[in-house]
């Protein structure tokens, strides 16, 4: 089902997405004690670099020219399935949530396969490090739809999140704080942030996404660099739909909501980046374990208390 509405503000919070990093940004500077950059940081660096020409290695082919287009279209798409300011989503069917972790999928499946045909031995150690991560932050995503699944008996996720209420949460106080909980990890895993990865690093055996998009420049590291924060806006939009209720509210009161939500959102990760240090390559894989724990323990708990 189209909701034409619903598309309007989906397309609204793709425009405002690059607002989130800069909020990121701002409060790790306010805990470092400085003033950091502007808000809409993300903004200029995108219009510089749409106003440059790109360069490419005499190794690459045209994987590495496409790449770009489909991160950048596979973040889109995903945002449009993803529901709004407590409303159905653009776009929304039964099992539109398989639709929503594959398009993602497909995003980094080129992410890698871009970073391979640099033929690069440092991309190629980022590009293993992603997959890795991702097929273990994937049953997280999975286990916590299934409990949502089976609390609303809804198979489309603007079905589930329209009978997310306070009362679930009332009911299942801890299946539903473990879920948030694993999705904030996986949020973290997905969007490259501490204690995962670190997004301003410049050590290249430690790096993880950035290490992956060294050959990019100009136009393509600008979309890519959007998609990126697109993505950010997707993972934000589910766990604000999962913590926070708003479907009785009208709709200026829900979009004044969902911004204060999505600015919450944004405020902790800076706060958790601020406070924690980059994890060890070798725990890092721990650490992502422990979120698909959390959900299998949370539809453990569902599952036996039905």
């Amino acid at each position: 089902m189209i909701n034409p509405s619903s598309i309007l503000i989906c397309l609204l919070m793709i425009v405002l997405s690059p607002l989130l990093p800069g909020i990121i940004n701002k409060t790790k500077a306010f805990f470092g004690g400085r003033q950091g950059p502007p808000v809409l940081q993300l903004y200029f660096d995108i219009a510089k670099l749409l106003r440059k020409s790109s360069v490419y290695s005499e190794t690459t082919t045209a994987v590495t020219r496409i790449a770009p287009f489909v991160i950048l279209f596979s973040a889109l798409s995903a945002a449009l399935l993803v529901p709004v300011a407590f409303r159905s989503a653009g776009i929304s069917f039964t099992g539109d949530i398989i639709l929503l972790a594959y398009l993602l999928g497909i995003g980094r499946f080129f992410m890698v396969l871009a970073a391979l045909d640099t033929g690069s031995a440092f991309e190629g150690m980022g590009a293993a490090r992603e997959v890795l991560y991702s097929a273990l932050a994937e049953p997280a995503l999975f286990c916590g739809l299934l409990v949502l699944i089976n609390e609303t008996s809804q198979t489309s996720l603007s079905a589930i999140y329209e009978k997310l209420t306070a009362e679930c949460w009332w009911q299942n106080p801890m299946t539903f704080l473990l879920i948030a909980v694993s999705w904030m990890i996986v949020l973290l895993v997905e969007n490259a942030r501490i204690p995962i990865d670190d997004p301003n690093t410049h050590l290249e055996l430690t790096m993880i996404h950035e290490v992956m998009i060294l050959d990019y420049s100009s136009k393509d590291l600008a979309l890519i660099e959007f998609a990126g924060a697109v993505k950010l806006a997707v993972f934000s939009s589910l766990l604000v739909g999962l913590v926070f209720s708003g479907n009785e509210l009208g709709l200026p009161l829900q979009l004044l909501a969902f911004a204060a939500a999505m600015t919450l959102v944004a405020i902790i990760v800076g706060v958790v980046e601020s406070t924690i240090a980059r994890f060890r390559l070798l725990h890092v894989p721990k650490f992502i374990v422990g979120s698909g724990a959390l959900a299998i323990i949370a539809l453990i708990l569902k599952l036996s208390g039905n």
